[in-house]
């Protein structure tokens, strides 16, 4: 099943980790560590769709105000999952990045990812980004931060800036615009996820948690986003004449 739409972009929000665990009779912990499998076969199923961008929401600014306990867990998980994953990511082409303040996670976390980043430097079947101690308004605020240096340092006019200069300074102004987003778990908001580049991007709130959730899933909701008519302001007929 290749790219017929054209999908350059699929942003998740990898939501119901908790709830899932909860439903069973287990603490959260037990949410999170299941829902490495549905990571791997999301990933799979993006690499079949021949899509060359997945972003997944991995740790929000804002998960930083969780229970010591959790955010310690979901460390060392981001760790084991590292040095688990990153051969077979390497294996089938699959290029690591990630997005957001990684200078705010633990050292050893930043370590791991570094080299993991530099193993699949290389690849170029698949872009898979972490968005790590990451948040939409984080990142505008950055951005804004680094325009403005340039301002005080006379290297931009600030009556020329534009939303292409504010695109040149984002965290990855080489990463095309989100055209599909998804988020599991039945909850349906955008919890400050990549607010900038799913200005345009069609919305799809699915309620499987994220453990249970599977490249069937993927593949199913990217078939209802065919069927979605983006019109970027114009009118249907404007769209439907091209």
């Amino acid at each position: 099943m290749a790219n017929q739409n054209n999908i350059k972009h699929v942003a998740i929000i990898m939501d119901g980790n908790g709830r899932w665990a909860q439903q069973r009779g287990h603490d959260r912990s037990f949410g999170h560590q299941n829902g490495i499998e549905a990571v791997r076969s999301v990933v799979e199923g993006t690499r079949e769709l021949e899509i060359p961008y997945l972003t997944l929401y991995t740790f929000s600014t804002e998960n930083w105000n969780r229970p010591k306990e959790e955010i310690d867990l979901l460390m060392r998980l981001l760790v084991k999952a590292i040095i688990d994953e990153v051969p077979e990511l390497d294996k089938n082409g699959v290029r690591l990045l990630t997005t957001g303040r990684l200078e705010t996670l633990p050292e050893e976390c930043q370590e791991y990812l570094h080299k993991a980043m530099a193993q699949t430097a290389h690849n170029t079947d698949l872009n898979l980004v972490l968005a790590l101690s990451y948040s939409g308004r984080s990142e505008l605020v950055d951005t804004t931060r680094r325009i403005a240096q340039e301002a005080a340092d006379g290297r931009i006019n600030p009556a020329e800036v534009d939303e292409k200069t504010i695109q040149q300074h984002l965290y990855h102004p080489e990463i095309p615009d989100v055209d599909l987003m998804i988020r599991t778990g039945g909850d349906m908001r955008i919890s400050n996820f990549l607010l900038w580049q799913i200005a345009y991007a069609e919305l799809f709130f699915s309620p499987v948690m994220w453990p249970d959730f599977r490249k069937t899933h993927l593949k199913e909701i990217v078939g209802q986003f065919g069927s979605r008519e983006r019109r970027f302001g114009q009118t249907g007929e404007q769209v439907r004449s091209h």
